[in-house]
C-alpha cells in the first residue's frame, strides 16, 4: 500500500489512497531548468503515455500527478526590480502551456 522513493536526495512515502483519494493540483513537483532542452525533455517525458499540458509550465503525467517545470530564468525575470519588465515576462508566460524561454527574453526585453 505505500511506496518509498528519493528525488534530488529527498525521501517521500506515497500511500495507495484507493478511490476516495485523488491526486490533485495541491501537490505538485517543481523541476528547475536551466535550459530550453531541459524543458523540452522534461515536458515530453512527462506528458507522454496520456499526460496532459495544463498552462503556465504545470502539466499533468499519466498518473494525475501534477508537474511544474520552470526554467530558472523565468524566476529571475518575475523577481526583477523593472516592475514593467517583469510584468511583461508574466503576461508572456500566462499565454503559454510549455514555457518557451526565447518568447519570455523578447517579451521581458520589450522586442
Amino acid at each position: 500500500m505505500t511506496v518509498s522513493f528519493q528525488l534530488e536526495g529527498q525521501e517521500f512515502t506515497a500511500l495507495n489512497g484507493g478511490p476516495h483519494f485523488k491526486l490533485n493540483e495541491a501537490i505538485s513537483f517543481v523541476i528547475n531548468c536551466d535550459t530550453q532542452d531541459e524543458v523540452d525533455h522534461f515536458w515530453q517525458t512527462l506528458t507522454s503515455g496520456g499526460g496532459q499540458e495544463v498552462q503556465c509550465g504545470w502539466l499533468k503525467d499519466r498518473f494525475g500527478l501534477a508537474w511544474q517545470v520552470t526554467p530558472r530564468v523565468l524566476l529571475e525575470m518575475l523577481e526583477d526590480p523593472d516592475r514593467a519588465k517583469a510584468g511583461r515576462a508574466m503576461a508572456a508566460m500566462l499565454t503559454m502551456k510549455k514555457i518557451d524561454i526565447a518568447a519570455l527574453r523578447k517579451a521581458f526585453d520589450g522586442r
